[in-house]
């Protein structure tokens, strides 16, 4: 036999496996470490390994991502990453633009407040 399916029950114990696998993973590191757990497939081969007991699986690949609450937004981990703000807030533009690279919604509002 070249292919072998899975009964539907041991099809719920596996799904039932990726999600506890997953969510575990995800759960306990940042979005950035997450990102880097996944490029190298690393929670794919932790879902083959714990698996193998319910049904060989091969080739496991997590094929979409889906963030369902949005992150903890911290201020002041934002700030220490930033910093207090130097005063650099940019400079003036010294060369003047072009008339192509005017904003064409401004270009026109002010067409019609010449009227």
């Amino acid at each position: 036999k070249s292919n072998c399916y899975a009964r539907s029950a041991q099809i719920r114990k596996i799904r039932k496996k990726m999600v506890e696998i997953m969510t575990k993973e995800a759960g306990t590191v940042q979005l950035r470490e997450l990102v880097k757990k996944l490029i190298p497939e690393v929670i794919g081969k932790e879902i083959e390994k714990q698996t193998q007991g319910i049904f060989p699986l091969k080739d496991t690949h997590i094929r979409k991502v889906k963030i369902i609450k949005k992150p903890k937004f911290d201020i002041t981990k934002l700030m220490e990453l930033h910093g207090d703000g130097d005063g650099d807030a940019g400079v003036t533009m010294v060369v003047q633009e072009s008339e192509e690279a005017q904003n064409l919604l401004t270009a026109s509002a002010a067409a019609v407040g010449d009227d």
